[in-house]
């Protein structure tokens, strides 16, 4: 335990593990000026309740963010890592079934391993990753399991170990472009909030505010055919139309099909997917662009309610989305 710090209890409540997106965190402590070090899953034996690659954020003062199993292991991890400042030594974490640690076990039957090891300079670290997302470009961080030392690639490199070193990719955040203004789509804004997607929301001619939540900058209500060519669609993009207007569902579908977008869709009913098919292809869409077009609109859950419409529509997207 540091002698600078008396660790309170983690929260009963495990809210620090909501989400795997940890830069807003590690930028609010670069910016207070405080240092902090990261836990990484390197490897599984067995099952396991986090993937490969999942990550802890300890902050010098006992703060944390991440989760790297069911919960566990989260509060070792934190007094290791707070020792890992202290002392500036990486190490590796073994628990589970076979592990020498007796008195944590996995109630996954499982074996994990844990690298701690602390960022020596957090600002530059956050700097990186921070460029690359504002970039929407992959990046690698590659950590020596031996010395602790990381270092970024600009590239995705698959996620695992290679002669001793862990490969952890960053990919730039899943992009919803939605197009329309019905509750369905409210819904949708509301829930792809809550987990941290960045949603543009297009409604033609619609009213001069956002809805609630949504920043001006990522609402386009204009002529939609104007607004088309200033559109981000990348690989890491997926595109949903539900302005219930033909005319507009067929020219932003057109449109994200002929780009890299991931997955694009329509809100409606099946029956009216062949002649949708029949006038993208009038349209110039090409052959192989279907693969990435998934009608109708969700996966079937027998969703009624615009809030379970819209579970299904992100629950689609998150299952096509790019690995």
């Amino acid at each position: 335990m540091t002698d600078a710090v008396q660790l309170s209890p983690l929260p009963q409540w495990p809210d620090y593990g909501l989400t795997d997106d940890l830069l807003p965190t590690l930028e609010r402590w670069a910016a207070d000026g405080k240092r902090a070090a990261l836990a990484t899953l390197v490897s599984i034996t067995g099952s396991s309740p986090r993937p490969l690659e999942s990550e802890m954020a300890i902050c010098e003062d006992g703060e944390v963010q991440g989760y790297v199993s069911g919960g566990c292991v989260e509060a070792a991890v934190r007094v290791e890592a707070l020792e890992c400042l202290k002392d500036g030594q990486p190490r590796t974490l073994d628990y589970g079934a076979g592990s020498p640690v007796l008195d944590i076990q996995l109630t996954c039957g499982g074996r994990i391993g844990i690298f701690v090891r602390p960022i020596p300079d957090l600002a530059t670290h956050v700097a990186a990753r921070k460029t690359a997302r504002d970039n929407r470009l992959p990046i690698t961080l590659v950590t020596d399991l031996n010395s602790g030392s990381m270092t970024f690639r600009d590239e995705m490199c698959p996620t695992g170990l290679e002669a001793g070193r862990f490969f952890r990719p960053y990919l730039p955040l899943l992009r919803l472009v939605l197009a329309g203004g019905d509750p369905v789509t409210l819904a949708i804004l509301n829930l792809s909030a809550a987990m941290g997607l960045e949603t543009i929301l297009i409604r033609p001619y619609g009213p001069p505010e956002p809805p609630p939540g949504l920043p001006s900058t990522r609402y386009l209500r204009g002529n939609l055919e104007a607004a088309l060519p200033t559109l981000p669609l990348d690989r890491w993009t997926a595109v949903y139309s539900l302005t219930h207007d033909a005319h507009s569902d067929l020219m932003l579908t057109a449109h994200a099909l002929k780009s890299d977008a991931f997955c694009v869709s329509i809100l409606g009913s099946r029956r009216k997917i062949p002649g949708r098919l029949e006038a993208l292809r009038a349209a110039g869409v090409p052959a192989e662009a279907f693969d990435r077009l998934h009608l109708p609109a969700g996966l079937e859950i027998g969703a009624q309610a615009p809030m379970e419409i819209a579970l299904s529509i992100l629950a689609q997207m998150i299952a096509k989305q790019p690995q």
